[in-house]
C-alpha cells in the first residue's frame, strides 16, 4: 500500500493584478466609468467591492485547483454546487494493477508517506483497546487493500464492484473549478475552525496560496491561515 498526505496544486496560471484589471473593468461597465481606470486602480477598486458586498462582479473570473485528498474530503467538497468537478474514478480505476493508495489522517502524527510493501510495517497484534490507534488505522488499510485485489484477482469482480469496500481514507484526485466569489464562500466556511480537521489541512495552505498570488480579494478571509508565530 502507499501512504500520503493531502496536497493541492493550481492548475490556473495566476497573475493577480491581470485578475484585479479584468474584474475592474466588467464592473466599470455598469457604471461606464472605464475612463476612471488607470495602472493602479484596480486594487481600490476591488478593494471597494469585497467591502460593499458586489461580489457578483468578482464572479467574472475563476481558478481550478487539482487535489489530492481522501475521499472524505471530496464528499464535503462536491457538496459545494456553484463549481465544476473531474474526479478519479473508482468504477474504472483497476487499483489492483498497483498498490492501493490512502491518504494520512492529520492527527496520526506518528506514520509517514511511503510504499510499505505488503505492509508488514502495519501487520500488528491488536489487544482490544491497548493497541496504538495509528498502526490499528493502517493495518486495516492494508487488509482492505489485500481484500480488494482477491476479490478482483480470485473472485473476478470488476472494480465497480469491489469498490464497495474500500474507505473513506482512500486517495482521490479531484479537480475544482469556481469563480472567485464561490472559492471566497468555500475557503470562508471550509478554513473555520469549526470545518473538519482534513479540510482546514488542505484549505489553509490554499487560501494563503491565494492571498500571495491575487491582492485584495483574499484578504479579508486570511484570519484563519495565519500563523500562531
Amino acid at each position: 500500500m502507499i501512504l500520503v498526505k493531502p496536497s493541492f496544486e493550481i492548475l490556473t496560471p495566476i497573475d493577480g493584478l491581470s485578475i484585479l484589471k479584468n474584474i475592474e473593468r466588467a464592473g466599470r461597465t455598469c457604471y461606464k466609468s472605464e475612463g476612471k481606470i488607470t495602472d493602479d486602480s484596480a486594487i481600490k477598486f476591488c478593494k471597494s467591492l469585497i467591502k460593499s458586498g458586489h461580489e457578483s462582479v468578482i464572479e467574472h473570473e475563476s481558478i481550478s485547483v487539482k487535489f489530492i485528498v481522501d475521499r472524505g474530503v471530496s464528499h464535503e467538497l462536491v457538496r459545494h454546487r456553484l463549481a465544476s468537478y473531474s474526479q478519479e474514478s473508482t468504477r474504472y480505476c483497476k487499483y489492483c494493477l498497483g498498490h492501493v493508495t490512502f491518504v494520512i489522517p492529520n492527527w496520526l502524527k506518528e506514520i509517514q508517506e511511503g510504499i510499505y510493501l505488503g505492509g508488514e510495517e502495519y501487520k500488528i497484534k491488536t489487544h482490544g483497546r491497548k493497541s496504538r490507534p495509528d498502526l490499528l488505522w493502517a493495518a486495516s488499510m492494508n487488509y482492505i487493500e489485500d481484500r480488494y485485489h482477491i476479490l478482483i484477482d480470485h473472485y473476478s469482480w470488476s472494480p465497480q464492484k469491489a469498490r464497495s469496500i474500500l474507505p473513506n481514507s482512500l486517495k482521490t484526485e479531484i479537480v475544482m473549478t469556481a469563480n472567485i466569489r464561490e472559492w471566497r464562500h468555500v475557503l470562508n466556511l471550509r478554513t473555520s475552525p469549526k470545518a473538519h480537521p482534513q479540510m482546514q489541512e488542505i484549505m489553509i495552505p490554499l487560501l494563503k496560496e491565494f492571498s500571495y498570488k491575487i491582492p485584495v480579494l483574499f484578504d479579508d478571509l486570511f484570519e484563519w491561515g495565519k500563523d500562531d508565530d
